[in-house]
């Protein structure tokens, strides 16, 4: 088994070599601390690659992303009988039995492809826990929209259950599933199913609309402050300012010490610089660029800081109007 592992870790580190630098900083951003030490680890020790080597790897990992395309297009029934056509029936199975064998195919496959309309009038009824279970496999889209239809007695205590959620028993999932349609993801892992939590509700609540996100914060904030300021500073990253339009950030540069400007400046990317740059002065500009050449290194916790003073100053300006931020709700992004 040891081994069977280590060979997968060095088909990992040869396929990122044949990417190269660019797309594999891309992958990485994915992956777990613990995971990208492995990767790096294995990538220096790997030393010459026959072209062999690399173009088997390259089209093992193609025919992976195409067999769980077709699995997340039409179950598994669907990617086999195509793979069978393209691959064969021994190169088919196989392929599919790593996809399942890895979870690849997740619970309530069926229910992501419902609109999400009729999902609501199936679901409003059930037990808030089994909607916040429901409402976790969904993507965040879909999930949103179900959310901010639901009765608003209900929102908050759904949303906080989302949040509070950790591993989901695989029975209790099947039984959801068997009574939501009587139908079954036919991948069913042993294991504990992570799903839920913290982040999975900001990335709902981050798609609905202003007043459903401010009822259910504002009812959080009473019954459970941690967790409401636990999700609030991950409702809006620094690095969302490039989501803004100039005229709001010029407005929220305009409250900004310079200072601190500089200091959450000096951990951000390009990109975001780039943006921010470009809403100040030239004169003014040049001058931020000059101090942070002249700070030197600066401590991961006083950037983050400092990137989180300007986040909570777009909180403010954005409860005050003054500010737009388009969210997921339709119609309703004027805050």
């Amino acid at each position: 088994m040891a081994s069977q592992q280590q060979r997968g870790i060095e088909k990992a580190a040869i396929l990122l070599i044949a990417l190269g630098p660019e797309k594999s900083s891309m992958i990485f951003k994915h992956l777990k601390e613990e995971e990208i030490e492995e990767l790096t680890l294995q990538i220096a020790n790997t030393r010459a690659i026959s072209p062999k080597d690399k173009e088997n790897i390259i089209n093992e990992f193609y025919q992976i992303c195409l067999a769980q395309s077709y699995i997340a297009e039409g179950g598994i029934g669907y990617a086999k009988e195509l793979l069978e056509k393209a691959l064969g029936t021994d190169r088919a199975m196989e392929v599919i039995g790593r996809l399942t064998s890895s979870l690849q195919v997740r619970p309530f496959e069926f229910v992501r492809k419902t609109d999400p309309g009729q999902l609501l009038n199936y679901i409003q009824d059930e037990h808030n826990q089994t909607i916040a279970l429901i409402l976790s496999y969904l993507n965040p889209q879909q999930a949103s929209m179900v959310l901010a239809a639901l009765p608003q007695e209900k929102q908050a205590d759904v949303a906080r259950r989302i949040a509070q959620m950790d591993r989901t028993s695989p029975d209790v999932i099947k039984d959801v599933e068997d009574v939501l349609e009587r139908k079954l993801s036919s991948l069913m892992t042993q294991d504990f199913t992570i799903v839920g939590g913290v982040d999975a509700i900001v990335q709902i609540l981050n798609s609905v609309d202003r007043s459903t996100e401010k009822h259910i914060m504002e009812t959080l904030e009473i019954e459970d402050t941690e967790l409401a300021e636990e999700i609030r500073k991950k409702m809006f990253v620094f690095e969302d300012i490039l989501s803004l339009d100039d005229r709001s950030i010029q407005r929220i540069l305009r409250e900004v010490d310079n200072n601190e400007l500089g200091i959450a400046l000096k951990g951000s990317g390009e990109e975001v610089q780039k943006v921010i740059f470009n809403n100040l002065s030239k004169r003014l500009a040049a001058m931020i660029k000059e101090e942070m050449e002249f700070m030197g290194p600066i401590r991961l916790k006083d950037v983050e800081e400092a990137q989180q003073k300007i986040v909570n100053i777009i909180r403010k300006l954005e409860d005050a109007g003054e500010i737009v931020i388009s969210r997921g709700g339709g119609d309703e992004i004027i805050v």
